[in-house]
């Protein structure tokens, strides 16, 4: 049996996810604010463990896998309450990037090592277990941890210094959520245009406007399919981080604040919940038009 891990945050990505360890043969202890997710993980073979600090206490990692800054910060403290000098806690949560490396020091100073490892491939990467695992933080940490990472993953990184990840994994949604916004606007010119929306994906499929983000969001714009991947409300919360860190670096992001501006009026018509492709309705409103099959 292969060594305790702690793991709290049992979301749309967190449960597969936690899932895949118990699949490789990891021990478990899980922590969550939802019993449903907690039971379902228990019934699979995970112990419960009623706080983050009761985690820590059983095992050499724990893992964190929260929606926000503040949520990681108070379940990071939380483990570092029940840690014993070189246990490692593994931020998995895309989060702000200064608030994580003074966490960081607080933990260094306890002898406690953190690591950031966000994760890209959505939920059907999560459970299919091919995210890409991008890490950032001790090489020692990261040499213990490697193999549960790619017990979630098919792709693993090391990026250098602790931050690193995270910085690289908000690179990669930004150019993400700008390309959803760029397709969202093509999409809607095609239909004012009288070009059937299906034809319009397939012609891209073969061209150079091809991209993984057609690929993801563009059918679904088609199908009106808005299921949640990746909410709005998360796209929008993680432009507010690399808005964050371009603005402390003194970095130009044009194309970034333009695109969050769509998102938070995607929020504000109620979309918020839904996948981040419905921004292509607030495009369609303003220009009065609804994808759909060109009819004959």
């Amino acid at each position: 049996m292969a060594e305790k891990i702690g793991f709290v945050g049992l979301g749309a990505m967190g449960e597969p996810m936690a899932r895949n360890l118990l699949k490789a043969g990891f021990g478990l202890v899980v922590h969550d604010i939802d019993a449903r997710k907690v039971q379902a993980l228990s019934e699979a073979g995970a112990e419960v463990a009623h706080a983050p600090e009761a985690i820590a206490r059983q095992c050499a990692h724990s893992i964190c896998m929260v929606e926000t800054t503040a949520q990681a910060e108070s379940v990071i403290r939380g483990f570092a309450a029940g840690a014993a000098p070189g246990h490692i806690v593994i931020c998995m949560s895309t989060v702000d990037v200064t608030a994580l490396r003074a966490l960081g020091e607080e933990l260094s100073a306890k002898g406690i090592m953190l690591l950031d490892a966000p994760v890209s491939g959505g939920t059907k990467g999560a459970a299919a277990g091919t995210l890409s695992v991008i890490c950032g933080g001790p090489e020692k940490a990261f040499a213990a941890c490697e193999g549960m990472f790619r017990a979630m993953g098919a792709n693993v990184f090391h990026m250098g210094d602790l931050g690193a990840g995270l910085a690289m994994k908000l690179i990669n949604n930004m150019l993400l959520q700008i390309q959803v916004v760029a397709i969202a606007e093509g999409m809607v010119l095609g239909a004012k245009a009288g070009l059937d929306p299906q034809r319009v994906i397939d012609v891209l499929r073969v061209s150079t406007g091809r991209s993984e983000a057609l690929e993801r969001s563009g059918p679904r714009m088609v199908a009106r399919d808005f299921s949640p991947s990746g909410t709005t409300d998360i796209s929008y919360k993680d432009q507010e981080l690399q808005t964050a860190l371009a603005k402390a670096l003194g970095v130009p992001m044009m194309l970034a604040n333009v695109s969050q501006q769509f998102y938070q009026m995607a929020r504000t018509a109620g979309y918020g919940k839904e996948d981040g492709s419905s921004v292509v309705k607030v495009i369609e409103d303003l220009a009065g038009v609804r994808l759909g099959a060109k009819k004959a």
